[in-house]
């Protein structure tokens, strides 16, 4: 089981390929994870945003995490495997933390509950029931997605939990960061990946990326830099990834990944599940002109 100390460094968000008919692709997943496991990630999330987890069931995520482990095992590395399992429903997320901890997760992702937009005792007792299923939860704060913004008091409330081992901030901000580091806090990484450094450096102890699923290996050379103290080096080496983590974020994630990882090879198909849709044809040359080598 994963622990508050062992939240730090580069967690992957892998991304769930499909193919054409929008089956999932389990031959392009391995090797996505291959790919990953090359580099010196902390650990990986399966069913997270960037897996499309609103289009894929749960059956499929047992079928994910199966295929996740194994890869993981064939590489002879140990790392935290993460299910995202937060919905809208406490019901049914206490379900799917339950199955998830009976597939052998070391810790699960839940978001704040979406849409419905409960009040904040409301979202501290969702936390609160997940928490005491037994499996480590790192909570997931992202307002733009969820409709819902929490305060510094409420997420204080659900870090204090007993299950809780600390935070994914999505907040678009530094400020949530600020209110939490004034005092103890539990480990606080960084969701929003264009501050990734900023957020490094008031505090966050790594980061829960989508664009790392790119250049994987530069998002760790950041995290261990900023880690070291060396935030000049590690400023400019993150100076180099910001083009490209715009482009990433232009259209909506996963989109603009899997087109790169189709045309690197990594994927058979850059299909998404809908309403999600393949990425535009200027977008398409836009990253084609910042790499190259993707021209095909």
């Amino acid at each position: 089981m994963l622990q508050a100390r062992d939240l730090h460094g580069i967690y992957a968000p892998v991304i769930t390929p499909f193919l054409p008919n929008e089956e999932l692709d389990l031959d392009s997943y391995r090797k996505h994870v291959q790919e990953l496991l090359q580099h010196n990630i902390q650990g990986i999330i399966v069913n997270g945003t960037t897996g499309e987890s609103p289009t894929v069931s749960w059956e499929e995520v047992v079928q994910l995490f199966q295929a996740t482990k194994e890869v993981v095992q064939e590489s002879g590395k140990q790392l935290p495997l993460i299910i995202g399992t937060g919905t809208n429903s406490t019901v049914s997320t206490v379900k799917r933390t339950e199955l998830a901890g009976e597939l052998g997760a070391d810790a699960v992702l839940i978001v704040t509950p979406y849409y419905n937009r409960p009040p904040h005792a409301g979202v501290i007792e969702h936390y609160r029931r997940a928490s005491q299923v037994g499996v480590p939860v790192i909570a997931y704060e992202v307002p733009h997605r969820t409709g819902l913004r929490l305060n510094a008091d409420t997420v204080k409330a659900v870090l204090d939990l007993d299950g809780v081992i600390g935070i994914k901030d999505s907040t678009g901000s530094l400020d949530l960061l600020h209110e939490l580091t004034k005092g103890d806090t539990k480990p606080v990484l960084c969701g929003d990946d264009v501050l990734f450094l900023s957020m490094m450096q008031h505090g966050a102890t790594g980061g829960i990326l989508a664009s790392s699923m790119i250049q994987t290996e530069k998002f760790v050379e950041v995290y261990e830099l900023a880690k070291q103290g060396d935030f000049a080096q590690a400023q400019t080496k993150f100076d180099s990834l910001v083009p490209m983590i715009q482009k990433l974020f232009q259209e909506s994630n996963p989109a603009p990944i899997k087109w790169i990882l189709t045309q690197q090879g990594i994927l058979s198909s850059d299909t998404l599940r809908l309403p999600m849709s393949p990425i535009s044809q200027g977008l398409q040359q836009e990253l084609i002109e910042l790499f190259p080598a993707l021209a095909r």
